[in-house]
């Protein structure tokens, strides 16, 4: 797919704050200070869908892929078994900067004895799907002209907005129209539709007007969708327009 986000598609839709209430940095900071049981697999869970960003920064460092494998499976134990998620303040940065910021230290100062230590034992091992990262890795640019830093930020906007396209895509097959999502996810910025509103409303049995409001309202849920994945990452909701137009500067850069 295309990426080429229009910045109005995000921005007009008012943030709600109902969806405010449980941010990953929430999860950070539950996690940190009880390490409970439910805390841990959210927070896992939470690694699980942010781990490709990880992935590429280790290996733009010059790492095999299977020494990123193993030290981004470490990372993540070695982020839930230590003392380093209670330096977390969501005041002071975004989610995606503490990981960064958490990633270079392990790399720096841990890895050899995370690794030794994590391969195939410990209590948290993330399963990576390495086939895949490697094929998602084969995609990147060649170019030297972004730092690793600008890249993994571009990755993590990728990732916010895959979500929200795979929450989208999931809401409309929940609802019995998978059929008309697969039709009107091809009129979605960025993408080449390669179609007429009159054909597919003749595929559909529908009326021209009736495929334009069903894409407006596609393109309406999409954007509230996106916003709350976004929401998620920051820690208060002024935050969020700011954080949406640095995150589309990253996939058209």
């Amino acid at each position: 797919m295309n990426v080429d986000p229009q910045e109005d598609l995000i921005l007009a839709s008012p943030f709600r704050n109902a969806q405010f209430t449980s941010t990953h940095w929430s999860l950070v900071v539950e996690a940190a200070e009880s390490q409970s049981a439910q805390s841990i697999v959210a927070l896992e869970k939470l690694c699980d869908a942010y781990w490709y960003p990880l992935y590429a920064f280790v290996r733009r460092q010059g790492y095999a892929s299977s020494d990123a494998e193993d030290l981004t499976q470490g990372f993540f134990g070695w982020l839930l078994e230590s003392k380093h998620l209670r330096v977390a303040d969501p005041q002071v940065g975004r989610f995606r900067s503490f990981l960064l910021c958490r990633l270079k230290h392990f790399l720096s100062d841990e890895c050899k004895k995370t690794r030794a230590q994590k391969r195939g034992g410990g209590r948290f091992v993330m399963s990576l799907d390495a086939a895949q990262a490697e094929e998602w890795y084969g995609l990147e640019p060649a170019t030297t002209e972004l730092s690793p830093d600008l890249i993994f930020d571009r990755r993590w906007a990728m990732a916010i907005l895959e979500r929200s396209i795979a929450r989208l895509r999931a809401e409309y097959v929940a609802a019995g129209r998978g059929e008309l999502y697969g039709e009107l996810k091809h009129f979605q910025p960025g993408e080449d539709a390669g179609r007429s509103y009159s054909e597919v409303a003749a595929r559909l049995g529908l009326s021209q007007g009736a495929i334009k409001s069903a894409i407006y309202r596609l393109r309406q849920r999409h954007r509230d969708l996106l916003r709350e994945e976004i929401a998620q990452t920051v820690a208060t909701p002024s935050e969020v327009d700011e954080e949406i137009r640095y995150l589309i500067s990253m996939m058209s850069a």
